[in-house]
């Protein structure tokens, strides 16, 4: 396969780019935008400026074969489908052309003032029509922290836990891009053992701090992705946060798991940060003891190391950070959550999408969500205003964050950030 060129830690460009921006010229995030009157297409983010993708192909400046209509685009699924040999071939390319010692692009301004166009410019959009959704539950830390609060601490990990990564189908059609408000649920919730149920707005509305990956074309019916293969599947990564109405999860979840409690809305990102760009953020997961199955067996750099960080704003406030974590905690990875979702014969198909589950580390100021920081209610959490918080009320903003680091380049996914409206 193509060698990543695009990730040289010594690259510089000729667009001016922060040194502290979330991307740089070895980030190169793919995404869709629009501008004032004119449709979606496919862009690159550098630094404070989008590349409008479909433009740069036009003017000829792509000449990797797949013309400029697949640019031209409202999602990122085409360019997806192309596979990932295609695709590092065109972030390589864009890496050049922005690259401080190439003046192709440089010197063409009429050029440059079509294809870089200013972030304030441009509206982020969904970036992949997910066909499916499958949210994991991978963080040994999170499922024992639930365990131990809803069952027995002794034995907070269900039997299976240690030796599959636990996942369920969610709703595809409720994933929302970043800045879209979502309501607060209503549902049934049983507060009281004794008493009926009853029904109304969510009362425990909580946030999950996850990231998600999105896939190229996988396997088909009835075959299954080795997980030696895994990582070719895997286009690359956005924040994800995975909306939660704990009491109405509470009431419903058995026997068959999360439903209405999950379904009305899950928020990410607009860039997807491939998984080429990560690959210097390798880093070894947790001992994986008991030793997996052979079909979920691997070794060496299958982690990254992705620092991550909750804020909640409250109405007419400032922003209290809550929580700081980091991926590198999670106890299956990525190609393990792959391999295993496959091994039935499964089919995998292009812009599937697939969350980590809460990702939560070793004490309190790591825990992914306001049911472990608030240890489920008995702890409330201090704001910046002094305010407190159990779970999330009506007019809060949640916003989550993230960046790699590794050769002096930091590598940012930069946020997704949601509104909570009342109950409809």
């Amino acid at each position: 396969m193509t060698e990543i060129t695009a990730n040289d830690p010594n690259r510089k460009t000729w667009v001016e780019v922060d040194e502290e921006s979330d991307f740089p010229i070895q980030n190169l995030p793919f995404g869709i935008f629009s501008t004032k009157g004119e449709e979606k297409r496919v862009g690159v983010a550098l630094g404070d400026k989008v590349i409008d993708v479909y433009r740069l192909a036009k003017e000829g400046y792509l000449d990797e074969g797949l013309g400029p209509d697949i640019y031209k685009n409202e999602y990122l699924n085409d360019f997806m489908s192309a596979g990932k040999e295609m695709t590092r071939k065109v972030r390589n390319r864009i890496g050049e052309l922005f690259d401080e010692n190439n003046n192709e692009l440089r010197d063409m301004a009429a050029d440059v003032q079509k294809i870089l166009l200013d972030k304030e410019s441009v509206t982020m959009h969904l970036p992949v029509k997910v066909g499916d959704y499958t949210d994991f539950y991978s963080s040994k830390e999170h499922a024992t922290n639930v365990g131990t609060m809803f069952r027995d601490p002794d034995n907070a990990l269900l039997p299976n836990w240690l030796h599959i990564p636990v996942g369920y189908h969610g709703r595809a059609s409720s994933i929302v891009v970043s800045g879209t408000p979502i309501h607060r649920p209503k549902g049934q919730q049983k507060p009281n053992e004794d008493e009926p149920p009853v029904f109304g707005p969510c009362k425990l509305l909580d946030f999950e701090l996850e990231m998600a990956f999105v896939t190229h074309d996988g396997n088909a019916l009835g075959e299954n992705i080795p997980i030696e293969r895994a990582d070719e599947h895997i286009f690359g990564m956005c924040l994800f946060n995975d909306w939660s109405a704990r009491d109405i999860q509470k009431w419903e979840y058995v026997p068959l798991g999360p439903f209405l409690a999950k379904s009305f809305a899950s928020s990410i990102s607009p860039w997807i940060v491939t998984l080429d760009a990560l690959e210097p953020s390798r880093c070894e997961g947790p001992e994986q003891n008991p030793a997996p199955l052979p079909y979920l067996k691997q070794s060496g750099k299958n982690n990254f190391d992705i620092e991550l960080e909750v804020g909640i704003t409250p109405p007419d406030s400032e922003e209290t950070i809550v929580c700081n974590s980091n991926f590198k905690y999670m106890y299956w990875s990525m190609a393990q959550q792959l391999a295993h979702h496959s091994v039935n014969g499964c089919n995998i198909r292009c812009g599937d999408m697939m969350a980590s589950g809460t990702i939560s580390g070793p004490d309190r100021s790591a825990f992914g969500s306001m049911l472990e920081i608030s240890w489920k209610g008995t702890q409330p959490v201090d704001m910046n205003d002094g305010s407190q918080r159990k779970f999330i009320q009506d007019g809060d903003t949640v916003t989550m964050r993230g960046h790699a680091r590794a050769n002096g380049v930091k590598i940012g996914f930069g946020e997704v950030k949601t509104e909570v409206l009342p109950a409809k």
